[in-house]
């Protein structure tokens, strides 16, 4: 589904280069649940920029369900971004004094799906993240810190994503309430969703399975997590 080839990512401020990824590779398939992991400056928000078709390498290609998105027109990279990934934030991004149910239902808004198909999918993909039927009609700044992820998750769902990109999802979390997330996710991967989360907590890292380590702009591990 993914494959990463020697990839580099540069960034240019007069005549200084500041060089972030130095020469990545690795391939995730479908189905599969990957934690990419790593310290602050590792690199890992700029490889997730470039697998979330946000960003486009500096060199090496990216190529996303066969096809080499590395060199793909702005237009194009927002139309993969629109259509085949859901994006998960750990500030949950979502519209504050909206409800639920809109919160979620917003990314269909430019579809050709009817008003009424677009609640029910909505709802649909509410209750697949285990949120309380009772909350769809709050706003969304009337729920808890684990609630509003929940919602971000549904709201990520709703395009039957290929992708699932998760950016930090637990960092606003307290331990406990990050765990019920991290186990929506494994619960969202049994059944069939291709899942990556970003990192630096090692027992977020623990629930993937497996982990692609950064360290400096490189990869230094990538192991199954047994």
């Amino acid at each position: 589904m993914i494959e990463v080839k020697n990839i580099t990512k540069s960034y240019k401020s007069g005549d200084l280069e500041t060089k972030v990824l130095n020469g990545i590779s690795f391939s995730i398939k479908k189905g599969e649940f990957v934690a990419i992991m790593g310290p602050s400056g590792s690199g890992k928000s700029t490889l997730m920029h470039i697998l979330g078709c946000l960003d486009v390498t500096t060199s090496g290609q990216y190529f996303f369900e066969d096809k080499d998105v590395s060199q793909f027109s702005d237009d194009k990279l927002a139309n993969i971004r629109k259509n085949k990934i859901g994006f998960v934030f750990q500030s949950y991004n979502l519209l504050p004094r909206t409800m639920v149910l809109r919160n979620v239902i917003l990314p269909l808004i430019y579809s050709d799906i009817s008003k009424n198909k677009r609640e029910v999918i909505a709802k649909q993909s509410l209750l697949s993240v285990g949120l309380d039927e009772k909350l769809f009609n709050h706003l969304s700044n009337q729920l808890s810190g684990g609630e509003m992820q929940r919602v971000a998750i549904a709201r990520a769902l709703v395009n039957n994503p290929s992708l699932i990109l998760a950016d930090e999802p637990t960092g606003n979390l307290d331990s406990k309430t990050g765990e019920i997330v991290m186990e929506t996710f494994q619960k969202l991967n049994k059944q069939g969703r291709t899942i990556i989360v970003i990192t630096h907590e090692k027992d977020v890292a623990s629930k993937a399975e497996r982990i692609i380590s950064l360290k400096d702009g490189e990869v230094i591990e990538d192991s199954q997590n047994i």
